[in-house]
């Protein structure tokens, strides 16, 4: 009787369990996506930066919307801070996109050292979602999900237009968490393919 128990309750808690260890890994997909420049808030400061300057002197660029209370954001997090810590030093960048979640949210998660990388505020508001160019962009590229937590973007400098509002008509996406394997041999052949650093601006 008592094993009969203890089985009724290891099944009744697996579905809690299995929910709270759920992915939404994604393919890195090419897409035509027609990604803007943009001017946003960072998170330290409060002050506008554009995404051209943060740019600058990079070899490839990481645009990581997430939003700070998305379980599968906070599956994604270590493992792009690992990537930018792996690969910094070789001209990658992770640009952080906050979405419907408050500064403070955003603060509170990094923590008192805060992100490793630029983090910027889009939206702070639930009811924001499907005002964003970050709906919009996941609505292009076939994201079906709800929130959209996390979608990431690469951005190759040397390819982006020299002037207008667009930077990439094509890209790099993924419409869910990275799959750390895929990620790591996406960056590294980029990097070594782009050699020298190509300036992106207007």
């Amino acid at each position: 009787m008592k094993k009969l128990v203890l089985m009724l309750f290891v099944l009744a808690l697996a579905p809690a369990a299995l929910r709270a260890q759920s992915h939404e890994y994604s393919p890195l997909v090419e897409k035509t996506v027609s990604y803007k420049n943009w001017s946003l808030n960072d998170l330290a400061a409060n002050k506008p930066v554009e995404l051209r300057s943060l740019m600058q002197g990079k070899k490839l660029v990481m645009v990581l919307y997430f939003a700070p209370w998305c379980p599968n954001w906070k599956n994604e997090a270590p493992v792009a801070a690992s990537l930018y810590e792996k690969y910094k030093s070789q001209g990658f960048e992770i640009v952080g996109v906050s979405e419907y979640g408050s500064r403070d949210d955003v603060k509170n998660y990094f923590g008192p050292t805060g992100p490793p990388y630029p983090v910027v505020s889009e939206s702070e508001s639930r009811e924001d979602r499907d005002k964003t160019p970050h709906y919009a962009y996941r609505q292009l590229t076939g994201d079906t999900r709800k929130w959209g937590s996390p979608w990431n973007i690469f951005l190759e400098p040397s390819k982006c237009s020299a002037k207008g509002d667009v930077l990439m008509e094509k890209a790099w996406v993924v419409n869910g968490e990275l799959i750390e394997a895929d990620v790591d041999k996406f960056i590294h052949d980029h990097l070594a393919a782009n050699a020298v650093i190509t300036p992106c601006k207007q």
